[in-house]
């Protein structure tokens, strides 16, 4: 079976669960269930319980946690012009594409074959590859199979919502306490060029009477959902020139709602996926585009800024995916859960982010006491942990900060091709990365060679390794007092 997805040793410098375990209660945690006591400031304690393990609605959980997807529910009752879904196609991250469509059972096989390889794994979510309402027996059985065995992980699905308003009763009964809805629209016009037809009550509806429809269950089924107390997080895709401007108003309408995180995500538009948008040349938003559409927002419904858009099978934590290491090919038939790596696992992050939280802090503090209205974007080449910890030649993207007096601030991620292979580096590639960074004041790796040091300074983009294994946060104040000349705080190892 594989390795896990982000080595311990790299979080603790213990070589054995039976010290990883001795490492966790000596730092005073001995609850095998346990996590950080500490809480992000604009968060209530309740919500913070029931987020603080979920990558997806936490952004500072996703340093720390995994999720998966399982591919039960193939079945759609909506078609989007930003869609098709694609079965055995190992080389396309994109939702709505897996490499094998499963059974319940064996669905369950394959989550207990990931739980006892990856110790980070806390969440279950079925996001297809049609829609987890619409195909709702196998949705339910899965769910079912999976809270019987591994009571602790969570359950959450994505769904369009046309048919979510049918299953909220449900949904509540089996505590899947977590629910994405994709909206693109409030106004059934602009729905009209985003959804050719749905399918509902047994008959299929298209143009503005289908968008009329979908609005129409959307809301009514995010209304149920945050009267039943289940957190939401909406997801909506960013279309220039179709829906772009549109999404004000439907972040508008979310935050009326109840709507817990709003997620506005660029349409992924490529020829290659034989969609009706990437066929027909619509494009998708840039990197400066979908931050200027970001920061408009604020203000409103919370915003996430940490989605990669995962594919229906996707596992590991959010920024990569090891799907294609848990194909039934290669799990055995008899799988039997043992909870053992996934409980030293949280002991040992509870203490890391006791210190994470303490530090990052600190650093916030030193930037708003600095006092200038300076601002800088800094771009972060990370494994996981919170912390400056991969080479820049190996970085598949870059995790993107905002540095000012208001604090430290995630606002997004830079996908890139990875640049050093098998000890050598592309031209070609290194000159795609340096495009992806537009923008981007400051690098920071654990690592980089003079080369591409050199011609990120070209590009007028410096790079630095001097942070390498510091928190993000450590390392961002550092440079931030360096640039107005005030005292910078000292590096936590």
């Amino acid at each position: 079976m594989p390795a896990p997805i982000v080595s311990l040793e790299a979080l603790t410098s213990t070589t054995t669960f039976d010290q990883l375990l001795a490492t966790a209660k000596s730092a005073g945690c001995t609850s095998p269930s346990c996590g950080s006591s500490e809480k992000p400031d604009d968060l209530d304690p309740v919500v913070w319980e029931r987020i603080k393990d979920h990558p997806c609605f936490s952004e500072e959980a996703h340093h720390y946690f995994a999720r998966m997807h399982v591919a039960v529910a193939p079945a759609c009752n909506v078609q989007c012009n930003y869609c098709n879904r694609k079965y055995d196609c190992a080389n396309e991250s994109r939702p709505g594409v897996v490499s094998e469509k499963l059974t319940p059972d064996q669905a369950l096989r394959k989550v207990i074959a990931v739980a006892n390889e990856v110790p980070q794994l806390s969440v279950l979510g079925i996001a297809g590859p049609g829609d987890a309402c619409y195909d709702w027996k196998k949705t339910k059985a899965t769910f079912e199979r999976v809270a019987r065995e591994i009571p602790d992980v969570k359950l959450c699905i994505s769904t369009n919502g046309l048919a979510l308003p049918d299953r909220v009763a449900e949904l509540a009964d089996m505590n899947v306490d977590h629910v994405t809805i994709t909206i693109n629209m409030v106004d059934p016009e602009v729905g009209a060029k985003i959804y050719p037809w749905i399918f509902h009550g047994h008959r299929r509806y298209t143009g503005i009477e289908a968008a009329r429809i979908l609005h129409e269950r959307q809301m009514l089924g995010l209304e149920m959902l945050s009267a039943r107390g289940i957190l939401t997080k909406i997801n909506s895709v960013v279309i220039p020139a179709v829906n772009d401007e549109h999404l004000i108003e439907v972040n508008k309408w979310v935050k009326e709602r109840g709507a817990f995180l709003h997620n506005v995500m660029p349409l992924i538009s490529d020829p290659a996926h034989g969609t009706h948008y990437g066929l027909t040349g619509q494009r998708g938003p840039n990197a400066t585009e979908l931050k200027a559409l970001q920061d408009r927002l604020e203000g409103g419904a919370k915003l996430m800024r940490h989605c990669r858009q995962c594919r229906a099978d996707a596992v590991g934590l959010i920024g990569e995916d090891d799907g294609q290491e848990f194909t039934l090919d290669r799990i055995p038939t008899e799988v039997t859960y043992d909870a053992s790596k996934r409980e030293a696992y949280r002991e040992v992050v509870a203490h890391e982010r006791r210190d994470h939280m303490a530090a990052r802090s600190k650093a916030i503090g030193m930037l708003k006491a600095a006092g200038s209205g300076k601002s800088l974007l800094v771009a972060v080449a990370t494994k996981g942990g919170g912390r400056v910890n991969d080479h820049f030649g190996h970085a598949k993207e870059f995790q993107i900060y905002e540095a000012s007096p208001r604090g430290i601030t995630f606002v997004g991620h830079r996908k890139v091709e990875q640049y050093c292979l098998g000890g050598w580096g592309e031209k070609g590639t290194l000159a795609a990365i340096i495009a992806a960074l537009g923008g981007i004041d400051i690098v920071l790796c654990a690592k980089i060679g003079d080369c591409p040091k050199d011609q990120l300074a070209e590009a007028g983009i410096r790079a630095s390794d001097a942070y390498g294994h510091d928190y993000i946060e450590t390392a961002i104040s550092a440079l931030y007092a360096a640039e107005l000349s005030v005292q910078p705080l000292a590096a936590t190892a």
